[in-house]
Formats: C-alpha cells, structure tokens, sequence
C-alpha cells in the first residue's frame, strides 16, 4: 500500500502526540513494506528525504511568521494539494481537521474516488474553552464539515467513536494511540527538583481549563496533605491559562511550577516514583500522556468522564470535583494500600495487551487493508 500522513508537525517527533504516533505507525508500517510518507514543514529540524524506512516530503508552512493557528490551514493545503497532484497514494490519512476543512472543501474530496480519505477526528476541540465563543462555533463548523467530506472517520476512543454515532449517525474506526514500558526509571532525575520517591503528586498537562488543574490543585491545598507533599506541575506556563495559574498560586509553598519537561527518560522517572499522578483531561479523546502515565506504572487519579473511563475503566480514582480530591487525599495511605498495587499492574497489562506501539501497527495495517477491499467491493 501507499500510505500518506498529512497535517503532522513532522517526524522524528519533535512536537506532540499525532506526531509521535506519526513516526510509531509510519515506521511499523514501512518496515512491512509498505511506502508510507509523512508530510512534514519546512521548519522541522530534521532535514533529511527520508526517517528510517519513511519517505518526508518538506512543504514550506508559514507558521513561523503567521503563527500556527492561521499559518496551518496553509500549511495543510499544500500538504494536501502535494498529495493529490504529486504522488498516487492509495490512503491518505488526516491527523486532526481543524486546519483541513477548507482544502476537503477546494479539492472536493468527499467526490474522490481515489485515494481514500480517513480523518483522525482527535477530541471534542469546539469545547475547548481556550477558544472564544465564535471560534468554537467555527471548529463545531468544521467538524460537522469534515464528517460530511471524509471517506471514513477514525476515533482515538470509544467516547468519542460514541459521540460521532449518536450525533452523526457515523461510524468510527476505534484505534488508539500507543505507550512503550520502560524499565530504566533513575530516581537521581529527581534530585533537580528537589524531590523524594513517593513524596509528591504530579500533574503534567498543558495548562488549558479543560485540564481541570484548577479542581486538582484546590483539591489539594484543602487537604491534609497540603504541606506534606508538594503537588508539581509539569507544563509550560506561558499559556494565557498557565499565567493565571502561577498568578493565583505561585505564592503557595506546596504548589510548584517546574514548566515543560522535554527529556522523555526524566520525565517518565518522574511520573514513575511519584505518591500519584492527576489526570485532568476532559474533552480529549485517548490522552498520549494518559498512555505514558499508565506505562509509567503511575497511581492515576483522573477527571471523572467518559474519555477517561474508556481507557483506564475500573484501574484509576476519579475526582468530578474539588471536594472529592480533597477526600481522596484526605484518606491517601489507606488508599494507596487498597488500590495502588492492584491498579498499576492492571494498567500495565493494559498497556501490554491494547496500546504497545506493535499491536497498534496491526490494527492500523488491518485497518488500511480493510479501507482497500471496501474500494474494491
């Protein structure tokens, strides 16, 4: 098959989520032999025609001096226009659509015959309340837009494989995203921050409200562990969002910004010895840092919802409030006896058995093959 993986920052990952799963798939499937290409912008720091098997195709994206929210959309069309003129992909897989829409538009594609397009429809991003309210009646636009135009939709979790069903009346392909456990945790990672194994709570995010870290944090300062064990944030604060925080908390002693953490083997030994670990993502899909903290052998208390319980179901303490982390950490040493052992080892064999990077491969060759013979029916 030839395969094409547009409106990704790039491979070898130097961004995010799509494009770590980006570079996971792309390079599984080349290694099958399979010709896979991933478009990537010219910025990218790799500079190379080709990652391990993957042929890049470097597109000029004028983000740099647009910025990412404008400059994207031109950025994925000529992606897009590059895929159809160019090449003669059999697939040609979308990671996102915010920034696609208008070319599924310009280029008709939803008329296509061939290739075929799959749009990873990622999160609920119309709710995402860093945008105003016009640019949530936009992106809720495009996502009824980008169901109307793509051949076949992709969902990351079966909450929003739900959602799609019952508010489209579409199908959705289940395939999530993948985790790799490790083995070499160094607690000495620590020691820069000034930490102990089993002495603190963690939070790693970007620091948008929809990260619940406001109820986390609450939560936390009106619990008897306030003082005990500080709670660290892991994110870059220089989000409007991220400065609120550090302005309404950055006086509390217990609370302690240490901003982005980019050294993947530092920051897996640090959600790895942590007392537990807040996930407060709520209108995501499959979360990749949810999968990496689940690899990470972490205690996960998480924000109660359906996102969330789709991917860690019965194997995690879920908060829907402040009130309720604070009586989670009111009662923490009983809590890590009942639940800490039994709740880590589940999520690990999770991880083994749904979400390793080689299963995922699998599902997405199976998944491609499947697309191919429907074409051919």
């Amino acid at each position: 098959m030839k395969i094409a993986f547009v409106s990704t920052r790039g491979i070898p990952n130097n961004y995010g989520g799509f494009e770590q799963f980006a570079e996971y798939i792309s390079v599984g499937l080349a290694a099958r032999g399979h010709e896979v290409v991933v478009y990537s912008p010219h910025f990218h720091p790799y500079k190379e025609d080709s990652y391990k098997g993957v042929r890049i195709k470097h597109i000029y994206s004028p983000e740099t001096w647009m910025g990412s929210s404008v400059g994207s959309f031109f950025y994925d069309f000529s992606s897009l226009k590059d895929a159809l003129k160019k090449e003669n992909f059999d697939i040609i897989y979308e990671a996102g659509y915010t920034s696609i829409v208008p070319a599924y538009i310009w280029f008709n594609v939803k008329n296509i015959k061939y290739p075929i397009f799959t749009t990873n429809m990622d999160g609920l991003e119309y709710k995402r309340t860093k945008f105003n309210k016009w640019v949530r009646k936009f992106v809720f636009w495009e996502e009824r837009t980008t169901v109307k135009h793509s051949h076949y939709l992709i969902a990351d979790n079966m909450g929003i494989h739900d959602y799609y069903k019952e508010k489209y009346g579409k199908e959705s392909k289940f395939l999530a995203y993948g985790a790799d456990i490790h083995d070499d945790y160094k607690a000495e990672y620590l020691e820069e921050y000034g930490l102990k194994p089993e002495e603190y709570y963690i939070v790693v995010a970007r620091l948008e409200p929809e990260n619940n870290i406001v109820m986390a944090i609450d939560g936390y300062l009106k619990s008897k562990e306030n003082g005990k064990r500080p709670l660290i944030i892991v994110g870059k604060t220089n989000t409007p969002h991220g400065m609120e925080l550090v302005a309404k908390y950055g006086e509390e002693k217990s609370v302690r910004f240490v901003g982005g953490i980019y050294d993947f083997n530092k920051l897996n030994s640090i959600r790895h010895f942590s007392k537990a670990y807040f996930h407060g993502h709520s209108v995501g899909g499959t979360n990749p840092s949810l999968l990496e903290a689940m690899a990470s052998s972490c205690f996960i208390f998480a924000h109660d919802n359906i996102f969330n319980r789709a991917v860690l179901n019965e194997n995690a303490l879920y908060y829907p409030s402040v009130e309720k982390v604070t009586e989670i950490l009111d009662d923490i040493d009983n809590v890590v006896i009942s639940y800490k052992k039994t709740y880590t080892d589940n999520n690990i064999d999770v991880i083994k058995k749904e979400y390793s990077w080689e299963h995922l491969v699998d599902e997405h060759e199976n998944y491609f093959k499947w697309l191919l013979e429907q074409k051919h029916k």
